[in-house]
């Protein structure tokens, strides 16, 4: 009597339903370890670029006074303070005397401009999207606080608060940080892969 094999499973892969191809190399959702589709990878990789471009055009406007929210003649290399203006205007909310303190710091300029820089870089790379969330996450939690939208109405009048004190953009753009860095959004259109395969970032997955 012939000993009985049981057939060998099939092996499959993954096919975007939409484009029709396999999707294997593309970016997981580290959480839920599933494959996202070429088309939401794409998106993703769009939406780095574009917020990054926010963060590098911060820096240059400041930097050297292109014009536009800020004149050549209080750009940073003319010697204005980059945060000054914003810290010191500050009028309302409960970080209102701890801002104005830092207004004109040399130290607090400098923290700003770098923070704004690195997280600018590394969006737009699609490098180190982990340390560049927590970065660019707390630059943008200030610079809400600076505003504090649920309460500078009450200071300014509602005209000149913020429209919406619940979805402020800074909040927005913190949460697609958050978002970008949780899909590995630089391994599309960025240099993800080749710095997550460098020595020191595999040894300290932070740096990711």
């Amino acid at each position: 009597m012939a000993a009985h094999h049981p057939a060998a499973p099939r092996l499959t892969r993954r096919i975007d339903p939409e484009l029709r191809h396999p999707v294997a190399d593309a970016p997981r959702d580290a959480a839920a370890g599933t494959v996202l589709s070429t088309a939401a990878v794409r998106a993703l990789a769009v939406a780095r670029v574009g917020l990054g471009l926010v963060f590098l055009w911060a820096f240059l406007d400041k930097t050297f006074g292109l014009g536009y929210a800020t004149p050549g003649a209080r750009s940073w290399v003319n010697g204005a303070s980059p945060a000054k203006g914003f810290l010191g205007h500050v009028s309302a909310g409960p970080f209102q005397s701890a801002f104005h303190h830092l207004a004109g710091q040399a130290w607090a300029d400098r923290l700003f401009m770098i923070g704004l820089l690195g997280v600018g870089l590394a969006l737009t790379a699609g490098v180190g999207l982990r340390v560049a969330a927590a970065g660019g996450t707390l630059l943008l939690a200030m610079m809400w606080a600076a505003e504090w939208p649920p309460a500078r109405h009450l200071a300014n009048g509602a005209a000149s608060g913020s429209t919406n004190p619940v979805a402020d953009y800074h909040l927005v753009y913190a949460l697609l940080l958050i978002a970008l860095a949780a899909t590995s959004a630089g391994d599309t259109w960025g240099l993800g892969r080749r710095w997550a395969v460098l020595p020191i970032v595999r040894d300290h997955a932070w740096l990711r």
